[in-house]
């Protein structure tokens, strides 16, 4: 359970994986690289690098590998990866990932539509994924995808969130993830499901997967903040866009959260100008892709992160 006196908040980029798995053309791994470094630099200190799934469904993470690699070579950086199932975590803890992400939509109808198995099916296999961490002295995460709604099946009910995460839970979780995968949250809803989750999670840390689909992404981390989440997943430029919502904004920017999080008052431990020169990395491998953000674009106030008179 977060520390509530505790003003530091951890960004978490995910624009390496949630990001680049949407977009069509293929970051070069070089790239990649510069990417991470220069994201370290900034002071970002967790990065989700990459996503354990075969080359023939996605070849945007074929060099999944070398990618890690590297990343494990930064005194420092967290490294995360999305395992998609038992073989994807165990090519993970070859490597030596020290944080396996996993992710199942609370919408049943949502989850058959994503892998193709039921809700349960996917908790047996995150058991699994939790034993094998667990050997490995890794983290094994319990992300859930659509909790705040679904373009299936429309509103999701608090309690099903509820027994996913006692799900996740029973199952060895050292970390919950909840997800507005596309864009259904409002503040209300953060503060109201934050809550009834925390109470059930214990000491277990609690992390928000925000979307800006409908424009209310950085009120949501408000809303987190306020009831006591302390980890935000974010990407440059928001990078990803929205599944099932052509042509709307995906994950919220990294830029602009930090942004936020510092005119708020909170630590960060992130330097923005030294972030939005990572966007050049980015725009110059992805030419033709739309980089988010009105950081970007307006620029910081004259005097932001200056102390207080």
């Amino acid at each position: 359970m977060a520390n509530l006196d505790d003003r530091t908040v951890r960004i978490r980029e995910v624009g390496l994986r949630d990001g680049l798995q949407s977009i069509a053309q293929c970051m070069p791994t070089s790239a990649k690289l510069a990417w991470i470094d220069a994201e370290f630099a900034a002071g970002v200190r967790e990065i989700e690098v990459c996503s354990f799934v075969p080359a023939k469904l996605m070849p945007q993470f074929s060099d999944a590998a070398d990618v890690v690699r590297h990343a494990l070579g930064i005194p420092g950086l967290t490294v995360a990866a999305l395992v998609p199932n038992v073989r994807g975590a165990e090519l993970a803890l070859e490597l030596g990932v020290p944080k396996l992400n996993y992710v199942i939509s609370v919408s049943e109808s949502h989850n058959r539509a994503n892998v193709r198995r039921s809700r349960e099916e996917s908790l047996e296999g995150f058991r699994q994924v939790a034993r094998l961490a667990a050997a490995a002295g890794a983290k094994a995460v319990g992300g859930m995808s659509t909790a705040f709604g679904c373009t299936i099946e429309g509103p999701i009910a608090q309690d099903e969130v509820l027994r996913m995460a006692r799900g996740y839970l029973d199952a060895g979780a050292a970390e919950l993830v909840l997800a507005d995968t596309v864009g259904y949250a409002a503040p209300d809803a953060i503060s109201r499901l934050v809550e009834r989750v925390r109470a059930i999670a214990g000491d277990v840390p609690l992390a928000l997967h925000l979307h800006d689909t409908r424009g209310l992404g950085l009120a949501n981390v408000a809303a987190g903040l306020a009831a006591g989440v302390r980890d935000f997943d974010a990407s440059l430029g928001g990078l990803g866009g929205c599944p099932h919502a052509p042509g709307a904004s995906g994950n919220i920017v990294t830029e602009d959260a930090v942004f936020l999080l510092q005119a708020m008052g909170w630590h960060t431990a992130i330097d923005i100008p030294a972030l939005l020169r990572v966007r050049d990395i980015v725009r110059d491998a992805l030419p033709g892709v739309e980089l988010l953000g009105a950081i970007a674009k307006a620029g910081l106030p004259i005097g932001h992160g200056a102390a207080p008179p």
